[in-house]
This record gives C-alpha cells, structure tokens and sequence, in this order.
C-alpha cells in the first residue's frame, strides 16, 4: 500500500498527472455543451413549474394578504 501511494506521488511531482488530468479533459470536452442544455431544460421547467403555482388563487391571495399586512404596519 505505502509503495502504490509513493508512485503515485511521484507522479503527480514529476509531472504524469498533469498529462493524464489534460487527456481526461479532452475526453469530457464534448458534454459540456449537453450538460448546459440540460441544466437550462430543467430550470426552464421548474420557472414553470412555480409560476404556476405563485399565480394559483390559494398562494395568490396568501401573498397578497402578507404585502397587505406588511404595508399597514405601524412602526
């Protein structure tokens, strides 16, 4: 155990790792682009999602009451 961490140290000082962390980025290079889709998509859906329901007659009425209330508060 201690021999395989030491030749992996020696490694990464000697400059190894820095080539094969380089080959691992241009491997991920093409997901990037998907990945951002995705993450677009799904905050996308749930905006949607809570205009829905923000603009519900239950919640609606809720926060109008709690900005009614706060606008008649006496400091």
């Amino acid at each position: 155990m201690y021999q395989v961490v030491r030749a992996r140290l020696r490694a990464l000082v000697c400059g190894v790792g820095a080539a094969l962390r380089q080959r691992a980025l241009r491997r991920d290079a093409g997901m990037v682009t998907s990945e951002y889709a995705m993450g677009i998509v799904a905050a996308v859906g749930f905006a949607v999602i809570l205009y829905k329901v923000l603009t519900s007659g239950t919640v609606s009425a809720e926060l109008q009451g709690i900005v009614k209330r706060a606008l008649d508060a006496r400091m």
